[in-house]
């Protein structure tokens, strides 16, 4: 009898530690379980913040390389202005025209003593720019203004003018004496009855004594839009 009590004694205690053990496992599987999760979890929480800054990062580095290569591109190209003075109204239909083709801003030199047609009649010995033209004192003309807005920010400067007596009209001169031509390049254009542009380019280059002054075209006075237009195309100006 004893020894049947005993046997059930160790039985039991078999089963308890048994059990005990089954228990802990199962707690040490559970925690094991809960690491490994937390672990993965914690990696893909990683992968997705470094995925985000990795996108945030490529689409600030596109940003900035659109802005680079407009910035090089506009520093390049830079901006065209149409300078110009008309006694009739040929060079400024000119003016226009080129400017429209060029896709360019339009200076108007403007006289504040503006010429008549009785001012404009060189065939009077009297009228204004006879007189003016015998005496080079006299064409000092003021002008409204010589300043252009932004000037700094044209690269090319088309410059307009009539000739009188085979050099460019004086009102021009008074425009290009203001103004540093420093870094632009200067194209001169003139419209005449007959003449040429001579050495007219030449004398408002030597007046300025800045600028990269190129060679000019003359416009006859009745000059078509698309004869402008080929003009500027002709220059690697057009729109």
């Amino acid at each position: 009898m004893k020894a049947k009590n005993l046997i059930t004694m160790v039985l039991a205690g078999v089963f308890s530690v048994s059990l005990l053990a089954g228990c802990g496992a199962s707690k040490t599987t559970e925690s094991s379980a809960a690491s490994s999760a937390a672990q993965t979890e914690t990696q893909s929480s990683t992968a997705d913040t470094t995925a985000a800054e990795s996108s945030e990062q490529a689409e600030s580095n596109t940003e900035e390389s659109a802005e680079n290569t407009a910035d090089k591109t506009n520093s390049e190209t830079g901006k065209t202005l149409v300078v110009y003075y008309s006694a009739s109204g040929n060079t400024e239909r000119v003016a226009k025209a080129a400017a429209e083709a060029a896709g360019a801003d339009l200076f108007e030199i403007v006289p504040v003593e503006p010429y008549t047609s009785d001012d404009l009649n060189w065939t009077n010995d009297n009228s204004r720019v006879s007189r003016e033209h015998d005496d080079e004192s006299l064409r000092n003309v003021e002008l409204v203004s010589t300043e252009v807005e932004n000037w700094d920010s044209y690269d090319t400067v088309l410059i307009g003018y009539p000739i009188w007596w085979g050099i460019a009209a004086w009102p021009t001169d008074g425009f290009v004496k203001a103004n540093d031509f420093t870094g632009k390049t200067v194209i001169p254009f003139c419209t005449a009855a007959s003449s040429g542009i001579g050495q007219s380019g030449k004398l408002l280059a030597d007046l300025a004594g800045t600028g990269d002054w190129q060679e000019g075209q003359r416009f006859a006075s009745g000059a078509s839009d698309k004869e402008v237009a080929a003009w500027v195309a002709g220059l690697g100006l057009a729109k």
